[in-house]
């Protein structure tokens, strides 16, 4: 059932559900052609990529999960939300679909876990489109390790369950134009959320170090996908990782916006949009 608190005008979207390790994951499936998965982060959820659906899914088709316990998504109080058990909800979702040759759009923590399928199966991967992520471990990074150990603990806990602080803070903050970024558009961000999978998500920053670092150490199985690099400059936790990523691709594309934060998809989708069309029908 939809909410009564989204705006069909901002998501004008079926709501369809796949059964997946866990719980019931909530996906919107729109228009006809190649697929494109959209794999969103944290304390997003496929809300997030509606402009780009909008905009493309008159020539190809548009996927995009909602994570268990993000979105519309079952929230399942006794599942682990983290990141490599959503990977493997999120191969499940691409096999039980039977998605061939697909393009993956990947953002925030949604690069970690959908990049996961791609190392797995890049000859199913016919694209990358790759908004600001990381995909090796944060362990030493100081930035990460005074985030992932301060929000990790228990005091992240209490400010992520019960102040919602991944989006009144986090997110807020990570934003750096927010004049599309309105407090209507926020609320939407706020109500479908679970405090516990996006804290969950802040302890795995380091907690699961070793898998994301077992993801890059296989970075080489991506060289040859073409790659769309769309990457927000002002965001001050992955803007300055583009170049980092430019040197994993033998073929990639770089849309540096040089005013957005950390969710392009959000800040500048209208700019980001006729780019992407072309990267569709040329790469």
């Amino acid at each position: 059932m939809t909410p009564d608190w989204l705006d069909r005008g901002e998501y004008p979207f079926e709501s369809r559900w796949l059964d997946v390790e866990g719980g019931r994951m909530h996906y919107l499936d729109e228009g006809e052609g190649a697929p494109i998965v959209m794999v969103h982060g944290t304390p997003t959820w496929s809300f997030m990529y509606r402009h780009l659906v909008k905009g493309l899914r008159a020539r190809h088709r548009c996927l995009a999960p909602d994570h268990l316990g993000f979105g519309l998504s079952e929230r399942p109080a006794t599942w682990s939300y983290r990141p490599a058990d959503q990977a493997r909800n999120l191969a499940r979702f691409i096999d039980t679909l039977g998605l061939k040759d697909i393009t993956l759009v990947v953002h925030d923590f949604g690069g970690p876990i959908g990049l996961a399928y791609a190392l797995d199966h890049p000859e199913n991967v016919r694209r990358l489109v790759i908004f600001n992520t990381w995909m090796w471990s944060t362990s030493g990074d100081r930035h990460f390790e005074v985030f992932g150990r301060l929000l990790g603990g228990r005091l992240g806990r209490v400010l992520y369950e019960r102040f919602g602080f991944s989006v009144r803070v986090m997110l807020r903050h990570a934003v750096a134009d927010k004049t599309r970024y309105t407090r209507a558009v926020e609320r939407h961000y706020l109500r479908a959320l679970d405090g516990h999978a996006t804290w969950v998500c802040a302890r795995e920053l380091l907690g699961s170090s070793a898998w994301y670092d077992g993801l890059w150490q296989r970075r080489e199985r991506l060289a040859r996908i073409p790659a769309l690099l769309a990457w927000g400059l002002q965001d001050n936790a992955f803007g300055a990782y583009l170049p980092r990523w430019r040197s994993v691709f033998q073929r990639a594309e770089v849309l540096p916006l040089a005013d957005c934060g950390h969710a392009p998809p959000e800040e500048r989708a209208p700019e980001v949009l006729p780019v992407l069309e072309r990267f569709l029908e040329t790469a």
